[in-house]
């Protein structure tokens, strides 16, 4: 198999009123990027906040697989949420919205994509479903104190997933918020022991979304070694025979 060309889609290179949040960030993208070059692919790290929407769409067009990564809350008002709730703290709009005209451009032209934390609730927005703003039990799936990460077992992983989405594994989690209402065309693919959605797939297009972090350094090779060769395997596929409807309603907007 040709190496992939993968693009890692984060928000944005610098945080200067958040510098601890960007090193966590940091940590992660390159996790991922490594993680691309173990299984013999090529990675681009793309900060998304700044792009134009035509250089969203290039970004898709040269990548044959494209990974939406975690960060700050999705803007509320994409999914008609307040503004005001518990938790709340910085949004990145303009990347929120570059992102999610990735999204449907991936979706719309039949290439793989993978949504991980955040990029799980992007994904699910961008399909027009809604987001718990802070959970009832968040200390289950975020730390406290210096480690943000909270250990997290699905209680329930579709039986032809539990490959590719680590069934066994033990997951570290850091976030407040999950998905609500789900967006079109997702199914549901994994929960938490406590009932919170962990992992989405879409019936016909090639999306996979995590709300775990498989890229951390403790289990990049494990969990999220996996997640890319079901990318490659979803790359291999031919076109579905859904794309051209896919086209023709996931437009960048």
């Amino acid at each position: 198999m040709e190496p992939l060309k993968i693009a890692v889609l984060h928000i944005r290179d610098t945080r200067e009123h958040n510098p601890g949040f960007q090193l966590e960030l940091d940590e992660l993208n390159a996790n991922t990027a490594a993680q691309i070059r173990a299984e013999g692919h090529e990675p681009e790290l793309v900060a998304t906040r700044q792009l134009s929407l035509e250089q969203v769409q290039q970004v898709v067009d040269r990548s044959d697989a494209v990974i939406i990564m975690g960060g700050e809350d999705v803007d509320p008002e994409l999914y008609n949420g307040p503004e005001d709730y518990p938790g709340s703290g910085a949004h990145e709009p303009q990347a929120d919205r570059n992102q999610i005209a990735a999204i449907r451009y991936a979706m719309a032209t039949d290439t793989p994509l993978l949504g991980i934390c955040r990029g799980m609730q992007l994904l699910n927005v961008a399909l027009g479903g809604t987001l718990v703003q802070h959970l009832h039990n968040t200390q289950g799936h975020r730390g406290e104190g210096r480690d943000p990460f909270a250990l997290t077992r699905a209680g329930f992983v579709a039986d032809e997933l539990a490959e590719d989405l680590s069934a066994r594994d033990v997951h570290r989690c850091s976030h407040h918020q999950s998905i609500h209402s789900l967006g079109a065309g997702l199914q549901i693919a994994a929960m938490s022991n406590d009932e919170v959605i962990e992992a989405v797939v879409h019936h016909s297009a090639k999306a996979t979304a995590v709300q775990w972090h498989p890229e951390h350094s403790q289990t990049a090779g494990s969990q999220l070694g996996p997640l890319i060769r079901r990318l490659a395997r979803q790359h291999a596929r031919p076109t579905a025979g859904e794309a051209g409807i896919l086209r023709r309603h996931l437009v960048v907007a």
